[in-house]
């Protein structure tokens, strides 16, 4: 086997093991591991249609290659990789993959996809830009994206278990200012019935970690309501242009892991939990932040639930008008 699809490390990987989640929630399971976006078998495409045929015939172990240029069209990715035959779509930042209008389409799509690394290239335009459906296991990694009608990065319909790492993502919201995030978990209670069959919608175990988020016109993260046990961790926010929303990341799921995020500038809070379901929005816990507010609330606001939420005295709070917390930290 090639080495750069290499057989997945036992136990975890290092961007999951060093963080501990809160009691009785389990580690994600372990994403692929990050891969050269080289190989002497890879599936190299130079155009949209190449790039299609080669989605859809992708097996356990395949490596798709993009050349630079520009790929118009809604690309799907479904195939289904395994911990020790992930399979990879990589490409340069000049490998531009477009949907063009922000008023329709996925750019790039994980549709069912398990075990996928996708890296290194520009996701642009489409209503949203990457979209994960029921998606397992997969590392999104360094993209661009940017210039996307609504929301840039959503992880929805069961999606669990993803890395979402080192990825620049800014301009969301061009068509909807008010769901222009930038990061999306889950889906809202309201989308449920539609989506998961009025269950709750369990993205759960997620990291996203050391993305770089800007101008977005709503939270550059935003935790719904039925997901569990994600980390949040090393992630730059910076709220400068965020016209739909008062707060950098809200939180309304359960068992989160917010830790050593800076966060500078929004219109109101840095960081809320929030409550619009009974029995979410618990066990979250806030440490190790810098928040440089430049606003007219707090570092951290806790609207319920407030015995149940934990924001430590290890994060930094400056320029925030109402001060550090709503809550004493501990």
């Amino acid at each position: 086997m090639n080495r750069t699809i290499r057989t997945f490390a036992a136990g975890v990987v290092a961007a999951v093991a060093a963080v501990l989640l809160p009691a009785g929630v389990a580690h994600a399971a372990t994403p692929p591991p990050s891969t050269t976006c080289s190989s002497s078998t890879a599936v190299k495409v130079s155009t949209a249609a190449a790039l299609t045929k080669a989605l859809a015939a992708a097996v356990p172990g395949t490596m798709i290659t993009l050349a630079p240029g520009t790929y118009a069209g809604t690309f799907v990715a479904r195939a289904k990789g395994t911990s020790a035959k992930p399979i990879a779509l990589c490409g340069p930042r000049t490998a531009v993959l477009t949907a063009g209008a922000i008023d329709r389409g996925y750019t790039v799509h994980l549709d069912g996809a398990a075990y996928w690394q996708v890296s290194g290239f520009t996701v642009r335009g489409g209503m949203k830009g990457v979209m994960a459906d029921n998606a397992q296991g997969n590392r999104i990694e360094g993209l661009l994206i940017d210039g996307v009608g609504d929301e840039a990065l959503h992880l929805r319909t069961n999606s669990s278990d993803n890395l979402v790492r080192a990825n620049t993502i800014q301009r969301a919201g061009l068509r909807t200012p008010s769901i222009g995030e930038g990061v999306y978990v889950g889906s809202a209670q309201s989308n449920w019935c539609e989506l998961t069959a009025c269950g709750p919608d369990r993205s759960d175990r997620n990291v996203i970690e050391l993305n770089a988020v800007s101008a977005t016109t709503a939270e550059a993260v935003d935790i719904k309501e039925g997901t569990t046990g994600g980390i949040l961790r090393k992630n730059t926010f910076t709220g400068a242009g965020t016209t739909a929303a008062d707060s950098w990341v809200d939180v309304k799921g359960n068992g989160w892991t917010i830790s050593e995020n800076t966060g500078t500038t929004s219109s109101v809070d840095g960081f809320q939990v929030h409550a619009v379901l009974a029995g979410w929005a618990l066990d979250n816990v806030f440490s190790g932040n810098k928040a440089t507010v430049n606003g007219t609330g707090y570092g951290f606001l806790v609207t319920t639930n407030k015995d149940r939420n934990r924001v430590t005295c290890t994060n930094t709070v400056t320029k925030a008008a109402k001060g550090y917390s709503n809550v004493a930290c501990r």
